[in-house]
């Protein structure tokens, strides 16, 4: 199995993505705030990506990616998700399942609205909030750290804070150096637009989804509030819970690969079953009340 890296032109963007050799169904993974692909390294070099076309994308102002073109227009959720839109296209993807980790999975509950070949939504320290600050605040732990989410200019103090914070002991020199090379421009003006609420409301998204959404936290998130994601009344939430994996923080993927992939693994099986079904076969998995 080999992992090909190349780029791909859209109107945001020139977009780097890191492509495996498996010819399975698709699987779309999306990086966190001031990270990049690499972060998904145990995925991509795991069982699934020699199956599967696993493809890891860069967000504009992310890892090999370029800067954005029009910064006001990219850096946004709904910005990304549109970039993410092209890209796939740039790629000949019309279906897959789409796996975000923190705001790669608050990009891919944007992406649901506008990527009819959707299968299935994996989403990871991802609290899905509705608009205004105090529904922001509720999905989210009180920790001062969480501001540099949208500070524009990071100190090496900043670097190693937020480095910390998110990726704990897994933060090693490829990701500190992801951190340095992200566009400042890129955490300042997400997290504005979110605040002005420009950003979808998530919560009625995730919670009305028209395709399975799978929901996998580390119980030690210090990031999400992972009672507040727990709580809320998903109407098609795959295996009808949301998984917490013990002792783990906000990178449960990077982490526990041997824990994580088979979860992964299960749903891109179960998705791409559903997908190969007829429309009137096909089941809806329903949370428990």
């Amino acid at each position: 199995m080999s992992v090909v890296e190349r780029m791909v032109q859209t109107s945001h963007a020139e977009i780097a993505v890191a492509e495996t050799s498996g010819k399975g169904f698709p699987v779309v993974l999306i990086h966190g705030n001031s990270s990049c692909k690499e972060v998904f390294r145990n995925q991509l070099a795991g069982p699934l990506g020699e199956t599967n076309r696993v493809v890891a994308i860069d967000l504009p102002g992310h890892g090999r990616s370029s800067n954005a073109f029009d910064p006001a227009r990219t850096y946004s959720m709904p910005g990304y998700a549109s970039a993410m839109m092209e890209a796939l296209a740039g790629l000949g993807i019309d279906k897959a399942v789409v796996v975000g980790w923190s705001l790669g999975g608050h990009v891919g509950l944007e992406m649901m609205p506008l990527f009819e070949g959707m299968a299935g939504l994996m989403i990871m320290g991802t609290p899905p909030v509705s608009h205004g600050v105090e529904a922001i605040q509720k999905g989210f732990q009180p920790t001062p750290s969480l501001l540099l989410a949208g500070k524009k200019d990071f100190t090496p103090e900043d670097v190693q804070a937020f480095a910390a914070i998110t990726c704990g002991a897994m933060a090693d020199a490829g990701l500190r150096r992801a951190i340095e090379r992200t566009d400042g421009l890129a955490r300042s003006m997400n997290f504005e637009s979110l605040l002005a609420g420009k950003a979808s409301d998530q919560r009625q998204l995730a919670e009305n989804s028209r395709v399975p959404l799978a929901i996998v936290n580390g119980s030690e998130d210090p990031i999400v509030n992972v009672d507040y994601i727990g709580s809320l009344s998903y109407q098609n939430l795959w295996e009808g819970q949301c998984f917490v994996l013990k002792g783990l923080g906000h990178v449960p993927f990077l982490e526990a690969p041997k824990v994580f992939n088979p979860i992964l693994g299960r749903f891109v099986t179960d998705m791409e079953k559903q997908v190969a079904m007829p429309a009137s076969g096909r089941r809806r998995n329903v949370a428990a009340a």
